[in-house]
């Protein structure tokens, strides 16, 4: 059994898993409070958007390539902050700065016979006038907040668990539907086959009775034109695409785009039966197998 590896070493059983998802984990880590929240909507590569303080800027590639391995695809999005609870002050005043804006203001308020309106908390709010300082990682504290990370990403890959069982719970519905029309084809197929011969014998013997016609040209033709009609080959082939998607969905690794190629062949020989149909009852019944084929598509888009 193949299983998705977890940031605490349990493992999930790796079948259908949704590309959405959601996880989240908070802990006190010294005098800080981190938060961190994983989101995925489905997408067709893996595109990750990572939101974090920069100080730890310069561990964000491991991250990227730690979630890559783990994730796999889906448009995703680590946001990661914190709340302090002590003393700490990251962001303090550019004094320099502050100075020379000050001593252009009073210059210019002179030359232009200005008086003076400014206060520091208006200067303060001028560009460049805060910096902020930057401290070294702290590699214990990073180590605490790699776990917290793995922990989120543990409750993310739950979360799509549940959504991919969802998921699968559908896909057996629809397949099983489209099964069922596909066998109610069937008798409808033996009535029609049967109609259209008896129409063609009737208009061969009217044919048989005409001077010049090339009697064994004519009888190649009509079975040809019934060939053209049988739907024997499409039906069987659609059953295998069915058992083939039902296999594919009982494996032991999601596979959403393999599941979206075999319905692309499961569209191909529905469509061909309706075209060749040529009853009424047959087209409503291929009618119902697109709806349920539609409905499979729509959500084999958020099949990992």
């Amino acid at each position: 059994m193949h299983f998705v590896p977890c940031a605490n070493n349990e493992q999930f059983e790796f079948m259908i898993l949704s590309m959405t998802g959601y996880g989240k984990a908070e802990r006190t880590i010294g005098n800080k409070t981190f938060n961190v929240e994983i989101r995925s909507v489905n997408s067709k590569q893996f595109d990750l958007t990572v939101r974090m303080p920069s100080i730890y800027k310069e561990k964000e590639m491991p991250l990227r390539n730690k979630l890559s391995n783990l994730l796999h695809r889906g448009k995703i999005d680590l946001s990661i902050h914190y709340d302090s609870n002590g003393d700490e002050m990251n962001t303090v005043i550019n004094k320099l700065v502050v100075k020379n804006y000050c001593q252009q203001i009073e210059t210019l308020s002179k030359d232009l016979g200005l008086e003076q309106s400014h206060s520091l908390v208006d200067i303060l709010r001028l560009p460049d006038a805060m910096r902020q300082e930057r401290h070294e990682i702290n590699e214990d504290e990073w180590t605490q907040i790699m776990k917290l990370i793995e922990e989120a990403i543990e409750n993310f890959i739950a979360f799509r668990k549940q959504e991919g069982d969802s998921l699968k719970n559908e896909f057996n519905l629809r397949i099983d539907n489209i099964e069922k029309y596909a066998n109610k084809v069937i008798p409808h197929e033996n009535d029609r086959t049967s109609g259209v011969r008896e129409k063609i014998e009737t208009l061969f013997v009217d044919y048989k009775e005409r001077e010049h016609i090339d009697k064994n040209r004519l009888e190649q033709e009509m079975i040809y034109y019934l060939e053209k009609l049988d739907i024997t080959e499409e039906r069987t082939r659609l059953a295998n695409h069915i058992n083939y998607f039902r296999e594919t969905l009982g494996a032991n690794n999601s596979q959403g785009k393999k599941l979206g190629f075999i319905c692309q062949e499961l569209g191909r020989e529905i469509n061909t039966m309706g075209s060749k149909a040529n009853h009424a009852t047959i087209q409503q019944l291929v009618v119902q197998m697109k709806d349920e084929l539609e409905k499979i598509k729509e959500q084999v888009l958020n099949a990992l």
